[in-house]
């Protein structure tokens, strides 16, 4: 689990494998019942934290400007993740599903206790955000976001899903 600031907030991280919870997580999670509010993304689709940091600076932009396009600031960072502009299909590639296993939970503002409730919740094994990279689904990656290889002969793949993040209000 680790922490990082982003404007005056903080975002808490947590990666976890063999997720045996994931239907339950996703149940709690529609019905608005997760105590704390917590957001879930399918970690095959994470290659680096710095695109989620920037997708959750968005979600935080948003609240400020109480312009969420969903209804939470959890399901506004994975919709802000996803690079796409239908919320359904966001949420549905970019979170997570009934058989997810691997998975990057994400809480704003999270206290010590809630810290401890992430670890309690999520039925896995936690692992450091480090092993993103090798985990990735690089293919996956690549269909998703509409990545040429030649774009890729400039730039990494967190940097080509950190510009589509970006820019993406303005296509």
């Amino acid at each position: 689990m680790k922490v990082f600031q982003v404007q005056n907030h903080t975002i808490c991280l947590s990666l976890f494998i063999d997720v045996t919870n994931s239907k339950e997580l996703l149940d709690s999670m529609q019905a608005g019942n997760l105590k704390p509010e917590l957001a879930f993304l399918n970690a095959s689709l994470i290659p680096d934290v710095f695109p989620v940091l920037a997708a959750a600076h968005k979600a935080l932009i948003s609240k400020e400007r109480e312009s969420l396009t969903t209804r939470t600031l959890h399901s506004e960072l994975v919709y802000n993740y996803s690079g796409s502009k239908h919320i359904t299909e966001s949420l549905k590639r970019c979170g997570i599903s009934d058989g997810c296993t691997y998975i990057l939970a994400a809480c704003f503002n999270a206290s010590l206790d809630e810290m401890k409730a992430i670890r309690e919740t999520v039925k896995g094994k936690e692992i450091d955000l480090n092993e993103l990279a090798g985990r990735a689904n690089q293919a996956q990656i690549q269909k998703h976001y509409k990545i040429p290889s030649p774009e890729l002969a400039v730039g990494s793949i967190p940097d080509a899903i950190t510009c589509r993040i970006a820019a993406r209000d303005a296509l």
